[in-house]
């Protein structure tokens, strides 16, 4: 064979490999494919918000005074917030770090495929579950908790940007801290902690009225926070506006932080995370 025939050959096959976006595209389907055969890690996923929500909504049922709201239609969005928040920041910093004890990091590093690809396919899993959950949550708020969809366009469109943004903030989150962890072992308490307590400090079990101001402070400078008063704009009436601190939904405030986590997330996996295990340099 000539040298040429070697060159058009080798041309052609290198012409022929998918690219990042075609492998990001069967690693997110076979992510997805990973995640569903872990029926308990399913059933644990889906169903906890919903626990939760079930069980916040029952004890906490009466009108809630000058919002026109009951507090069981309160739980609903802070619920779905919460939802995102724990397909995306909660899964991959728990998974990540498993996944890299587990040497499966260290071993796709070595293989062809491009670093990009092992990002895209675990963004496609976050948003498939990330819409699953809000789903799964939004019909129990509208069947059993009287919330009412979106009335207009403007207000689905809302919907959509902050799921985007929610989600891929968390998402960045999530892949930064899992470089925190120094084993799979300690990956669920050093990643549940922190978001468990958000979840207290930022309007998702508690009411804003009731949360003292240093600890909403605290709560301002993380997304879940955001994410709950823009969804609560989303699902709840006008006259609900008087419950949050500022006594209005500020969605324009909301979009900034969402939009500048997900930039300082970026930096903040690029600048932290790891292929390899600390143990192994």
């Amino acid at each position: 064979m000539t040298t040429t025939a070697v060159r058009d050959r080798g041309a052609v096959g290198a012409e022929g490999l998918p690219g990042a976006w075609g492998l990001g595209l069967r690693r997110g389907a076979l992510e997805i494919r990973q995640f569903f055969r872990q029926r308990d890690q399913v059933v644990f996923t889906f169903a906890f918000p919903v626990v939760f929500l079930f069980l916040f909504a029952s004890i906490f049922r009466d009108d809630v005074a000058g919002a026109g709201i009951t507090a069981s239609q309160l739980y609903v969005p802070a619920m779905m917030a919460a939802g995102i928040m724990s397909t995306s920041f909660q899964a991959l910093g728990i998974s990540i770090a498993v996944e890299r004890e587990e040497k499966v990091l260290r071993r796709l590093r070595g293989t062809p495929m491009p670093p990009t690809a092992y990002f895209l396919g675990k963004i496609w899993l976050v948003l498939f579950t990330g819409l699953l959950e809000t789903v799964i949550l939004l019909l129990v708020g509208t069947t059993v908790y009287d919330v009412d969809l979106p009335s207009d366009a403007g207000r689905w469109l809302d919907l959509a940007w902050i799921f985007v943004l929610g989600i891929t903030a968390c998402a960045l989150l999530g892949i930064a801290i899992s470089s925190v962890p120094s084993s799979a072992n300690s990956a669920s308490s050093v990643v549940v902690l922190p978001f468990l307590v958000l979840q207290f400090i930022s309007g998702v079990y508690i009411a804003i009225g009731t949360i003292p101001d240093w600890m909403l402070t605290i709560g301002a400078l993380f997304p879940l926070k955001w994410m709950c008063q823009g969804l609560r704009g989303v699902f709840l009436p006008e006259s609900a506006q008087v419950l949050e601190q500022a006594g209005s939904w500020e969605l324009g405030r909301v979009a900034l932080v969402l939009a500048a986590w997900c930039v300082g997330g970026l930096v903040l996996c690029l600048l932290t995370f790891r292929w390899k295990d600390r143990r192994e340099g």
